[in-house]
Parts: C-alpha cells; structure tokens; sequence
C-alpha cells in the first residue's frame, strides 16, 4: 500500500508540474506513512517483544529525490577504511547510490555508486575505482570494500569472496571528518542536492565501517553470519545510529535467515 500511495504521489506530480501544493501534499503523504510505519513498528514490537537494534533493514522502494536515512553521526579523520552491508536490489539501469559522505567543500568524499549502465564505483575525494560488483538479481549480497591511503590500495568482496583489487585510488589522502552520512542519495551539497537518478531503490541492512582494513577472513565471518563477526568501531548498525525520511521505512531482517 505505501509505495502505491508513494507512486501515486509521484504519478500526480509529474503530471501536474505547475501546480505548487504538489510538494505540500507529498510531505503530507510521507508524513502520514511515517506515522503508519512507525505505530505499526510499535504494535509488532509490542507483540513480539522489542527486537534488537541491529536487527533491521532499510527499503527504499521508489526512485526519489526526496527518499533517503541520515546517520546521526559524522565520521572521524580515518587514514584506512572498510565498510560492508547486504544490499538487495533489481533496479535497472543501476541500482543507484547506497551510501553517500560529503564533507565541506567535497559533495563526493566517500561515494557508493551505481548509475545508468556504468558498473558500481566507489569515489573517493571525486578520484573513482569501478567495482567488480554485479548486485541487481533481487537477491541478497554482502559486499565490503576495504581501502588504506597508503598507495590508495582497494579490495573489493562480494559474499565473502574477494572478486577485485585495485591500487592509486586517492592516494595519501585521508578521509576527512566532520561530514554527512546520507544512505540512499547521492549528495551534490552537503546533506542535500539529490538527484532522483542517482536514488538507491532496493533494500540495505548491516551498514557497518571500520577504520582499519578487514582481513578475509573477518569478511567471511560477517558475509556467513559468524558468530565472530564484528560491529563497525567507527559505525555499527543500530536503529538509534539512523533517522529515515521522505518514506524510506525500516523493517524486521535477520541476515542469513531471510536471504532471498
């Protein structure tokens, strides 16, 4: 029902461009959903007792520039880097952008992206590696990428396996502090400017980053749910870490249990 109200909305904008309450009835509609999602986030959690923080995913169903979940918190000066997350998407062309870090005076300090038909990237200070990721089959996938400043050397695994490296990506330059985590948009200005062709459309969970590099094996343990797998020392997934807005709903997952 909510992303036939969604598609509604949208479907009355484009064909009523001139008329200025679209943008006010819209908010009307995402707040309304908002409200929906959340009490019946309370009556589940009521029945069933409140789940766990980090037992939780992300859906965006709609191409918008409007949908999207803001980490509370920004990242710290990090001279090396890893992130992982299950994604799920069918979108095409491109899935879009899962994750986006602008930091003042660059809208592309950490990008995750993947648009029209070029294949995923990662950005880093606008300097760009293309991935070895092939995610849009509607199914489950664990990615992570690690990377360090020194030589900008990259690793990129996709459900436990390492399927790329690279080198020379933004070299000795680190991540910089003090920015905004955005998942779902890609930011031209910071914690804004998003292009609805750049949306992510899909499904994210278990975002984690940590300020070292990941060993293979630390990645196969959160790829196979081990119960060794870490949290993110610098972000762990929790749903007291992420604020959702313009539609974007946070439902029930359980990695492993619920792939594809």
């Amino acid at each position: 029902m909510e992303k036939q109200v969604l598609s509604r909305v949208s479907t009355m904008e484009e064909s009523k461009p001139g008329q200025r309450n679209n943008t006010d009835q819209r908010n009307r509609v995402e707040s309304t959903l908002t409200s929906l999602h959340q009490r019946i986030n309370d009556l589940e959690k009521g029945s069933k007792g409140s789940r766990p923080l980090d037992k939780f995913q992300i859906t965006f169903p709609l191409r918008t520039n409007y949908m999207y979940a803001k980490v509370k918190k920004s990242l710290p000066e990090m001279y090396a880097f890893s992130f992982c997350l299950w994604i799920k998407s069918n979108a095409s062309p491109g899935v879009g952008t899962p994750f986006s870090y602008a930091v003042p005076g660059q809208a592309n300090e950490l990008v995750l992206i993947e648009w029209g038909n070029n294949p995923m990237e990662i950005l880093i200070n606008d300097k760009v590696a293309k991935l070895p990721f092939i995610i849009n089959d509607g199914k489950w996938h664990h990615i992570c990428i690690t990377w360090t400043t020194r030589d900008g050397v990259w690793e990129a695994f996709q459900d436990g396996v390492l399927r790329g490296t690279g080198e020379n990506l933004a070299p000795y330059h680190p991540i910089k502090p003090n920015g905004v985590l955005v998942l779902g948009q890609e930011q031209d200005t910071l914690g804004g400017g998003f292009d609805a062709t750049q949306a992510f459309v899909g499904e994210l969970a278990n975002f984690n980053i940590w300020d070292r590099k990941l060993t293979a094996g630390e990645i196969y343990n959160l790829a196979t749910c081990n119960n060794r797998a870490q949290a993110g020392n610098v972000l762990s997934w929790s749903e007291s870490n992420i604020d959702v807005f313009g539609g974007a709903t946070k439902w029930t997952f359980e990695p492993c249990r619920q792939l594809n």
